[in-house]
């Protein structure tokens, strides 16, 4: 057995699959920046994969959550499903599942510190899901998700509130509009996007954030807005004699 063979075994073991079909997960392991084959020809790299194990997983993850907690309304159920399929989480599991190790990437990619990138993790993590599901059928994800997504359940013991929900339930309690998010700006290529993101609530400074994703974007612009506010809140300007002006940032 190769040294290839024996790192992919060890990846068998920690996926708990043994692949029937192992151009499956060298698939899901291809970053496009290494999908080059004979004549310059684009070779399967992982996205059309992640494209179906986004589905797998969500499905997957609703199921257990809907076993886990049957005395749950839809809206937490929501929040603990969303906090459990974004990117954090995923990009946590490939780390724990030793996933980045054995990602194919270019060598510039490589050098500009790609196998440790969240979004690229991520996305190899939902594009090995895919695998799974392609190979095993949906038990043999499902066993995966179960298993690596166990500690993510067990640590949020109440249902989570995601940045968006807290800014825009903060936004509601005091008559406020909705907050309003807009791209500012697009930027990188199809495969390895980044989005900055502006977010504003009426009456206070706007908050600008950069993701990978625009979703991610907008949840840390929402984050960083939330902060300002509760500092505001901690710290109040002193009154200055202008106590009729709006409240200011």
């Amino acid at each position: 057995m190769s040294i290839v063979q024996r790192r992919f075994a060890q990846l068998h073991i920690a996926l708990g699959h043994s692949f029937v079909r192992p151009e499956l997960l060298e698939e899901a392991l291809t970053h496009a920046s290494a999908a080059a084959g004979a004549n310059g020809a684009a070779a399967a790299n992982y996205e059309r994969m992640e494209f179906l194990g986004d589905r797998v997983l969500n499905l997957a993850v609703a199921q257990q959550l809907l076993e886990r907690y049957p005395e749950e309304k839809v809206g937490q159920l929501a929040r603990r499903h969303a906090a459990l399929v974004r990117e954090e989480a995923l990009a946590d599991v490939a780390r724990r599942a030793g996933i980045g190790e054995f990602i194919r990437l270019s060598a510039g990619e490589e050098l500009s510190g790609g196998r440790n990138n969240p979004a690229i993790m991520a996305d190899c993590c939902e594009a090995v899901i895919a695998a799974l599901y392609l190979d095993g059928g949906f038990d043999a994800a499902e066993r995966f998700i179960a298993k690596l997504w166990a500690p993510l359940v067990d640590q949020t013991p109440r249902p989570p509130k995601d940045p968006k929900t807290a800014l825009q339930e903060w936004a509601q309690s005091r008559g406020l509009p909705l907050p309003v998010y807009s791209t500012v700006e697009q930027s990188g290529p199809d495969h390895d996007p980044t989005f900055i993101v502006r977010v504003q609530v009426k009456g206070y400074p706007a908050a600008t954030a950069t993701g990978r994703s625009k979703r991610l974007a907008e949840q840390i612009a929402a984050q960083s807005l939330v902060a300002m506010i509760a500092g505001q809140i901690a710290h109040p300007p002193r009154d200055n004699g202008n106590a009729d002006k709006p409240t200011t940032l």
